[in-house]
């Protein structure tokens, strides 16, 4: 089983990229925001049971796809060093059962992040799209760092157009359809 973990801030392209590596490889697409919409209907966005419960939805997913050794993809708003626990406990469900994780850091610059903050997809999935939360959250948050203790593939999305991301991180991992 292999994981891409796609990590970045928000508006940077992960789900963009992810469902053109998911069309590349044939990885199955298991985005951050599907386990958010799970939880959100009944718990309030940001409340410890919130997150307990998100986190929890994630790494049962991810353990099972481990376990039947189906490949995904991931995606991640990775926090320095608040994540770091989470990460590490993913990595390792992956990896006891035989996966391996392969980590995928997209960066922007600034202004391109708030030009995209407001797009119709991001409201679709109930993400983050007001230029001031953000602007507030990569403020108060390291949501540029890489992840800790891991060797990360980085892609700056500024210019790079998401097929080509896709295909940097495909040719990189050696991931193409068998």
């Amino acid at each position: 089983m292999r994981l891409v973990f796609v990590y970045g801030p928000p508006a940077v392209g992960k789900l963009t990229v992810a469902k053109e590596l998911s069309k590349i490889t044939g990885f199955k697409l298991y985005h951050n925001h599907v386990s958010i919409k799970a939880v959100k209907p009944v718990f309030d966005f940001g409340t410890p049971t919130f997150w307990k419960l998100v986190g929890k939805y994630r790494m049962e997913v991810i353990e099972e796809a481990a376990k039947a050794g189906i490949d995904i993809i991931f995606t991640f708003v990775y926090s320095k060093p608040s994540d770091d626990e989470s990460v590490a406990e993913i990595r390792k469900s992956v990896e006891k059962y035989g996966g391996k994780v392969c980590f995928v850091h997209l960066y922007s610059e600034r202004d391109e992040l708030m030009k995209r903050i407001d797009s119709r997809s991001r409201r679709y999935w109930g993400k983050l799209s007001s230029g001031q939360l953000l602007d507030e959250l990569l403020s108060k948050n390291d949501l540029f760092g890489k992840v800790t203790g891991a060797r990360s593939l980085s892609i700056d999305t500024t210019l790079t157009q998401p097929k080509k991301a896709a295909t940097q991180i495909a040719d990189h991992f050696g991931l193409y359809r068998k």
